[in-house]
């Protein structure tokens, strides 16, 4: 047809070469429109080749078949074929199965045997964050996913302030003209002064077409990337010049049996305005500056930081459910097969980054942000803690397990600690208030590394969907292995182990065998340097009392 049209003269001819060029262009330009397209053929690649080949060979025996009756078999035995498919890939997630044990024989395991200390813990949630972010800002604004971030010296919630969504013209013209940097270990975070940041992006997450953050880093990707790669979380932070710049998340699809996804690099875009020389170079080649994780080390400001997607952790934690075997994960047997456990009054899941300290243990691991996840059976009622996974959020290739049910430690996982809270405090109204983000607290405390998990009582009204952003929350310990309740005060943490141990140390001294002096080697040396102090007196006061009846006289 089209060489017909071709023939047919000089007019034509001129039509169909401005026509091809015109399709080039919108091909070129239109690529992050199209690239999730790209992205799907990759990731079922096998999948759609498999459906081919059985289509072109089912097409030419129904073509040949010589009678009517044939044909419905056939036709019958393809709607079978693709019926199956879709139950035991879809309904049954054979396919999800399969990815992720891909994940797992490509993951570095590392099994550990002490758990790392943590350090620098945080106070608020992510949720109370985020509701006290938007008190801040004004009716055209909207705040980003606050992402906890090392920042200079200290660990930081980032988000950026940008246009609202539903006002399209400030999409279209406004910048990100300000982020949000707020201390983590404080219990009232302040969102003004020093903590409001100018800066000027002419891209975000939130403004529209080319200037969008997913659209200009796809538009960024080379040929291959746009068929293995897609932006995922975006990340705030200071460079190694000391510039505020947006950093983008990347996930990688690899394997040709049943894809699976990898941490990728990461893209850095950086401040600028929108002009039309930035518009032009948005439209053609994108934005940004792609660091692949092989060359993360070369760049300070990106280790030890927070910058793996959540998406690609989740999946590696949750292939640890093969550590039994391939087949351990199926009905039949699941001895240690392993999930991670959501919570619904949570709206903010596992991972939960955590600062961790591995300086005094023997392991090649740098003390700083991990995402953390403690993984428990399969089974709804069953709430032990079987795994603490610890992944480094700067993307180095590593997973660190420790292995809580192998060691018969007998822990108390995630999943039954909201009970224990509700349990120890029945006068509150736990209508409204809800214990949320049970995240790792770990302390050498009497003798030995003892494993909590440190929760906010965040308040929600049942027909909200914001949590209060208190500024003085009530926080609660609860010790895994004991399964008591500590309520500790947010606003002086040097005092939460003086609290753990007025509540727990007789237990612990009774339960294993502990002197005063391993519970309270602190308490002892005080009670015997106020003993010196109180002779020390007595002898003052003898002496005075001799003496002064001598002046007298």
């Amino acid at each position: 047809m089209l060489k017909r049209y071709w023939q047919k003269g000089r007019k034509q001819k001129i039509i169909t070469v401005l026509g091809g060029l015109l399709l080039l262009i919108l091909l070129f330009v239109l690529r992050d429109d199209y690239q999730p397209v790209l992205l799907f053929l990759r990731r079922f690649i096998f999948l759609i080749l498999v459906g081919l080949v059985f289509l072109v060979f089912t097409i030419s025996k129904f073509r040949k078949a010589p009678s009517a009756g044939r044909r419905v078999l056939i036709f019958l035995g393809i709607v079978a074929f693709f019926v199956t498919g879709w139950f035991f890939g879809s309904k049954l997630q054979l396919y999800q199965f399969m990815q992720s044990y891909n994940i797992y024989t490509d993951l570095n395991k590392v099994e550990i045997h002490e758990l790392p200390l943590t350090q620098n813990e945080r106070i608020q949630p992510l949720n109370n964050i985020l509701t006290m972010a938007y008190e801040s800002v004004g009716e055209t604004q909207e705040v980003t996913v606050p992402h906890l971030i090392r920042v200079d010296t200290s660990n930081q919630w980032t988000m950026a302030v940008q246009p609202s969504k539903d006002y399209t013209w400030q999409r279209m013209n406004d910048n990100t003209e300000e982020l949000f940097a707020v201390e983590s270990t404080s219990p009232f975070p302040r969102f003004s002064g020093d903590n409001r940041i100018p800066v000027t992006f002419a891209i975000g997450e939130s403004l529209a077409f080319s200037r969008n953050t997913y659209n200009a880093v796809v538009q960024r990707f080379n040929i291959f990337q746009l068929f293995t790669h897609q932006p995922s979380d975006v990340f705030y932070m200071k460079n190694d010049s000391g510039k505020w710049v947006q950093v983008v998340s990347l996930v990688k699809y690899k394997g040709f049996f049943f894809p699976y996804p990898t941490y990728g690099g990461v893209m850095v875009i950086e401040q600028g305005e929108h002009d039309f020389s930035d518009y032009m170079e948005r439209i053609t080649i994108g934005k940004g500056t792609y660091i692949p994780p092989s060359e993360i080390q070369n760049y300070p400001f990106l280790t030890r930081q927070n910058i793996l997607s959540e998406k690609v952790s989740r999946l590696q934690a949750q292939s640890l459910q093969f550590l039994g075997g391939f087949t351990d994960p199926l009905p039949w047997n699941k001895q240690t097969a392993v999930k991670i456990p959501d919570l619904k009054d949570d709206e903010n899941q596992q991972p939960f980054v955590t600062d961790f300290n591995w300086d005094t243990m023997e392991y090649d691991a740098y003390s700083g942000l991990y995402h953390w996840f403690g993984l428990e059976p399969i089974g709804e009622e069953r709430t032990s803690l079987s795994f603490s996974v610890m992944i480094p959020s700067d993307g180095t290739d590593k997973l660190f397990y420790y292995n809580h049910s192998a060691k018969k430690e007998g822990m108390a996982g995630v999943s039954a600690m909201p009970l224990k809270v509700i349990e120890s405090k029945k006068e509150y109204d736990w209508n409204v208030n809800k214990p949320v983000e049970f995240r790792p607290y770990i302390k050498e405390i009497a003798g030995k590394k003892r494993l909590f998990v440190l929760s906010t009582i965040a308040a929600k009204m049942d027909d909200s969907k914001k949590f209060d952003g208190a500024a003085t929350p009530d926080l609660a310990l609860i010790d895994c292995e004991y399964r008591d309740v500590v309520w500790i005060d947010a606003k002086h943490p040097s005092q939460w182990e003086t609290s753990i141990l007025n509540q727990l140390g007789e237990t612990w001294k009774a339960s294993e065998g502990l002197s005063d002096e391993d519970i309270w080697p602190t308490r002892l040396e005080m009670d015997f340097g106020q003993e010196r102090d109180s002779l020390l007196l007595d002898t003052v006061q003898q002496l005075n009392f001799e003496v002064i009846p001598d002046t007298i006289q």
